[in-house]
């Protein structure tokens, strides 16, 4: 066993443009912010994204980092649609394969399985096989003969994912009322990186929560990151809920402008600048 502790900067490091990288989290709730911040600082792109979308994939596809995404959608929650994913995907910026929400969920099981595919029901009867050519249907060997969509595995290179507590060996909780599919996402990439609001003792992760909430285990973590509000603009319960004065600001704003301000240094100057604008009035 070893210490996996890094920083934000060092697990970016890890990766290379066209690789094909997975997102935790769902929505706008317990997204990895603080990784996806320190990977547009740098010149990787080219990417497939895999990800339950939320502002990871809008700033991503804002940016020009994106070839191709996998999603079942790309919200914001409280704002139903992404606005900076659906400006970029209005522009035919990248490839979009969109699928059901259960199908999504299957694909990161047979990654997460080292399987090809797996047989879902979900699908069928629907425009998904229409708007994704690509897929396949598979019928039961079995005495029923029914017929399945063919989910092919959502395999990855890399994952990023965000948790409340972790310890240095990549032990990985989660505090909340959702794991939001974050093992998966592990367990079907070849590298993954934690990132977590504090990095405890392993003894202390089952001191605030039951072992139920050890969500990801260290023998799938590459590398781990103490990032305290690592998750903002989205929430992290209960470390604390959405930023919703601030993802307003993000959603209404134009990317280049948004990005200057808030995106031009590194962590410390993103979390100042988000001070700096509550001081301001929250509304400069």
């Amino acid at each position: 066993m070893s210490d996996k502790t890094m920083t934000a900067e060092e697990a970016v490091a890890g990766l290379e443009s066209g690789m094909t990288l997975g997102i935790g989290g769902w929505g706008s709730r317990r997204k990895p912010m603080t990784l996806v911040r320190a990977l547009l600082r740098t010149e990787i792109t080219d990417l497939t994204v895999v990800s339950y979308g939320g502002p990871d994939v809008g700033m991503l596809a804002a940016a020009g980092r994106i070839r191709k995404l996998v999603a079942a959608f790309a919200t914001l929650d409280s704002i139903p649609l992404e606005p900076h994913f659906r400006a970029a995907r209005e522009r035919g910026a990248f490839e979009l394969m969109e699928v059901d929400e259960a199908m999504f969920m299957w694909g990161l099981h047979a990654a997460a399985n080292r399987l090809p595919f797996l047989p879902v029901r979900a699908g069928i009867g629907s425009d998904v096989m229409r708007v994704n050519p690509s897929l396949r249907t598979v019928t039961s060997p079995y005495a029923d003969g029914e017929t399945f969509v063919a989910m092919p595995a959502l395999r990855m290179d890399a994952a990023f994912v965000h948790v409340n507590r972790a310890d240095r060996l990549g032990n990985g909780q989660y505090l909340g009322p959702d794991p939001y599919f974050d093992d998966l996402f592990c367990e079907a990439a070849d590298t993954a990186y934690v990132s977590c609001e504090r990095i405890v003792d392993t003894a202390e992760l089952t001191k605030e929560a039951p072992p139920q909430s050890l969500l990801i285990k260290r023998h799938g973590v590459t590398g781990v990151v103490e990032a305290p509000n690592g998750a903002h603009f989205t929430s992290c319960a209960p470390d604390y809920a959405r930023d919703e004065p601030f993802q307003k600001r993000y959603a209404g704003t134009a990317w280049r402008e948004f990005a200057e301000r808030f995106l031009a240094g590194d962590e410390h100057t993103y979390q100042a600048a988000v001070r700096a604008w509550r001081e301001e009035g929250a509304d400069a």
